[in-house]
């Protein structure tokens, strides 16, 4: 079938959800396709002990703050919960089980098609956001390997790895997080670490760190990045000494130019400190019993998780002109795809405002 109406979003994730209640209130008819069975798939699917590192009042999509009962750093349950209340509080139409295979742009309209119909619209939402699509790096000898090798995607707690070594490369805030996990869960974890990476504290001096980040938005890019510094250092200390390297570029440069979060610590450090969690470098290749690193040293375990991050995987289905979030295309318009330093969901509320605005003031008639 084919149907007309004014606007499609793609992805009922939160950028997908707060757009819809936003249009809702501007009265812009739209339809929100979804190729999982329901809302916040990716939530619904992360791993148990995954909580927000931003904090609460910062973090609630538009017109419906999280609770006051709720817990600073909201965990993942309550999480998928508020979304599916946010979704039932604004009545947003979304079509489960929709899975969008091609968009195209036919004169001043978008054609979507999906599994199941066949979309036009004037206007066309991209809010399926950067983790749509697992990144997963190969290694020589890998298909040797005896153990177990798991995207962080798939992974869901420690108790599956209790008494078992288990290297989990990359040491971002999954990475940093599922180190954490396994530790509680009494497994052995190391953590293989490529790249140098910036550690920046959850909360700073009893208040979470993103307060301060936007109270001192407004300040010169490189005031910023000296701030960070300090405080990275005085939490912290000298890294090195843990076997990680420091970024050439300041901590907020890397969010502003490269997209690139730090690794916000929640509890990661304390653990290498103590010997608990083990750095290793990068690795050269897989053997049978485990890996051998870039220093040549060979160690055994007995899993590997690929804490190796997502890709947006918009071309799969966006043609090509189109894919460029930072580019001006006529009635096209992308929600969740900026990383910023003062947390992703409050640019969510800020972008869905912004661009529910945008479609709503070009169903009006230009005066004269």
């Amino acid at each position: 079938m084919k149907m007309e109406i004014d606007t499609v979003i793609v992805g009922a994730g939160p950028a997908g959800l707060a757009t819809g209640a936003c249009l809702r209130r501007a009265g812009v008819p739209f339809v929100i396709l979804e190729r999982a069975d329901n809302v916040a798939s990716s939530w619904r699917n992360h791993y148990a002990r995954l909580h927000l590192h931003t904090a609460k009042g910062h973090s609630g999509l538009p017109y419906v703050p999280f609770s006051k009962e709720t817990a600073q750093y909201v965990p993942r349950e309550q999480v998928v919960e508020y979304l599916e209340a946010y979704r039932k509080a604004f009545d947003l139409p979304i079509h489960s089980g929709e899975d969008v295979t091609a968009v195209r742009r036919d004169a001043d309209m978008w054609t979507t098609r999906s599994t199941t119909d066949t979309w036009r619209s004037r206007h066309l939402v991209v809010a399926t956001g950067y983790n749509r699509v697992p990144v997963r790096p190969t290694w020589p000898g890998e298909s040797e390997f005896r153990g177990r090798v798991l995207h962080s995607s798939s992974y869901r707690d420690g108790e599956a790895f209790r008494g078992h070594s288990v290297l989990v490369v990359g040491l971002g805030n999954t990475g940093g997080e599922i180190a954490v996990d396994l530790t509680e869960h009494g497994a052995r974890a190391s953590l293989s670490v490529r790249s140098p990476v910036w550690i920046v504290p959850r909360d700073l001096m009893g208040r979470p760190v993103q307060e301060s980040t936007i109270a001192l938005s407004f300040l010169p890019l490189a005031v910023r990045d000296a701030v960070g510094r300090i405080a990275s250092r005085v939490v912290f200390g000298d890294v090195s000494r843990l076997g990680l390297r420091t970024p050439a570029e300041g901590p907020m440069t890397q969010i502003v130019k490269r997209g690139r979060i730090p690794m916000i610590d929640i509890g990661t450090i304390a653990l290498i400190r103590a010997g608990k969690v083990l750095v290793e470098p990068d690795i050269e290749r897989f053997t049978v019993d485990g890996v051998q690193f870039k220093n040549r040293v060979e160690k055994a375990y007995d899993a590997i998780v690929l804490a190796t991050g997502f890709r947006s995987g918009l071309e799969d289905f966006l043609e090509e002109g189109a894919r460029d979030s930072s580019k001006l295309v006529p009635g096209l318009y992308f929600v969740g795809f900026r990383n910023v330093p003062t947390g992703l969901l409050r640019e969510i509320g800020t972008e869905a405002r912004v661009v529910a605005a945008a479609i709503a003031a070009a169903r009006q008639p230009i005066p004269g």
